[in-house]
């Protein structure tokens, strides 16, 4: 996948709707990559089926890598510390008001819905993340999650 896509995508926060678009997106920059299949039966080319195209493409989908990005980024801002600006920012609530409607998905929200999907529901993330180890395990766990 090209670089330019994931430029600062560690900061962004995905609707459902633009992982849907950025997978559509990817499916067919590989089609277009990929090309046509011959079908060995019928002798006919054929376009390929996104399954066909993600068993030939091995590496994560690019919502994977994106999320996988955003898990280290915030792991890295969670250990430089509650002084920092940036941490605030992160973990601190905003103290104006709020506009009408529906909230907008929060930074810590992305962090937990990302340990649901690994399987460690509950956790303390900011103490999670502050062992390297086991939040590099995180990290790489959710980068190998296989989704359709």
């Amino acid at each position: 996948m090209p670089i330019v896509v994931l430029y600062e995508c560690a900061t962004w926060s995905l609707t459902f709707w633009e992982e849907r678009s950025l997978r559509v997106f990817e499916n067919r920059v590989l089609k277009r990559i990929l090309g046509l299949k011959c079908d060995g039966l019928r002798r006919e080319w054929r376009k390929l089926h996104n399954e066909e195209m993600n068993d030939l493409y091995s590496s994560p989908n690019i919502v994977r890598m994106i999320k996988s990005r955003r898990m280290r980024w915030e792991g890295h801002v969670t250990r430089m510390g509650e002084r920092r600006g940036l941490y605030r920012g992160l973990v601190g609530k905003s103290e104006r008001r709020r506009q009408l409607g529906r909230p907008r998905r929060r930074w810590e929200d992305n962090i937990k819905m990302g340990l649901e999907e690994v399987g460690c529901r509950g956790m303390d993330w900011i103490k999670l993340a502050q062992d390297r180890d086991r939040w590099r395990a995180l990290v790489n766990a959710v980068m190998n999650l296989r989704f359709p």
